[in-house]
């Protein structure tokens, strides 16, 4: 940042406390509860594996707190991962567990009292993990069984979600792509069908373990919990086949740095579209888009992203 030209050393002591906190909101923080996940208890035979590919670019700006002299911020960020997943039987209730290693890359700007200065970072970011199960509507079936299971019903879950602090972190930076930091996220999910609709309705909250070496590396940054609701239409026009519109909002999420005054909370909403494509053997190509509508502090991004499935069935 120093050598970009973005603010003097003073003026940098000064102001570093809090504008650390709001730039890590920028690339992952905040991209958290952003996650628009259509589908995300639907029902599979147990005994599924699943691998994942995903692309995708995400550009646009950050809204910060307006006492903090940095303005016109502004990212493009490309992300790539790959995750797997299995399903299982968890006292005969469909459980399924992913995991997913993300590295990601990207260039930062902004300008301070009008002098602009740029950044680029790559390198691995959090490692993601998540677990649901099915707690209604939605019981253990082997493939043979799935596939005589015509009708569909009312689904409700509930999930974990971790990101693990794996990711390229240095505390002597201010822009990291890993946060030196736990997350969880509780959630609960209701999937309701009607003829060829579904209607998915989540809710959840991110809770942040701290942070011991933010920056300079002696300071200490706590973050509140972090709400995070989504809902979901998606139409089915034939096996493996359909398309969701998308929304989601977010709130919360203050940050204190060695516990001082909160500050920065987050109010912000996206809405955006997805389409799951069938291949050939068992594949799948999923394309989604997203946008932010309102950011009253944090990232108003919008992001592209292709992901390529690949599913196996237990033969037994």
């Amino acid at each position: 940042m120093r050598s970009a030209g973005f603010i003097s050393r003073h003026e940098l002591a000064r102001s570093l406390p809090r504008l650390s906190a709001f730039i890590l909101l920028l690339t992952w923080c905040s991209s958290l509860a952003q996650e628009l996940e259509p589908r995300a208890y639907s029902p599979s035979p147990v005994g599924t594996t699943f691998m994942l590919i995903a692309l995708g670019r995400s550009t646009g700006g950050v809204t910060l707190d307006p006492s903090i002299p940095l303005t016109n911020v502004s990212a493009t960020l490309y992300s790539s991962a790959l995750g797997v997943g299995r399903t299982f039987d968890l006292l005969g209730r469909q459980a399924l567990v992913t995991v997913a290693l993300p590295y990601a890359w990207g260039d930062i700007s902004g300008e301070v009292q009008e002098r602009k200065g740029t950044i680029s970072r790559s390198g691995l970011a959090d490692l993601k993990a998540r677990f649901s199960v099915n707690l209604y509507g939605s019981p253990a079936l082997s493939p043979r069984e799935f596939a005589k299971a015509r009708r569909r019903t009312p689904l409700v879950g509930a999930s974990l979600s971790m990101n693990a602090p794996s990711g390229q972190y240095d505390p002597a930076k201010l822009i990291n792509l890993g946060t030196n930091r736990w997350a969880f996220r509780p959630e609960v999910g209701i999937s309701i069908p009607v003829k060829k609709l579904d209607l998915d309705f989540y809710y959840g909250v991110w809770l942040f373990s701290d942070n011991s070496r933010f920056y300079p590396g002696t300071a200490s940054r706590t973050q509140d919990i972090l709400s995070a609701a989504q809902a979901h239409v998606s139409y089915t026009f034939r096996r493996n086949l359909w398309c969701a519109v998308d929304s989601t909002w977010y709130g919360g999420g203050a940050s204190h740095i060695n516990n001082g005054p909160a500050t920065g909370r987050q109010s912000s909403s996206r809405i955006g579209v997805t389409v799951s494509v069938p291949l050939a053997n068992r594949q799948s190509l999923k394309i989604a888009y997203s946008s932010g509508v309102t950011a009253q502090v944090g990232s108003s991004f919008s992001t592209v992203s292709v992901s390529w499935q690949h599913v196996w069935f237990d033969t037994r």
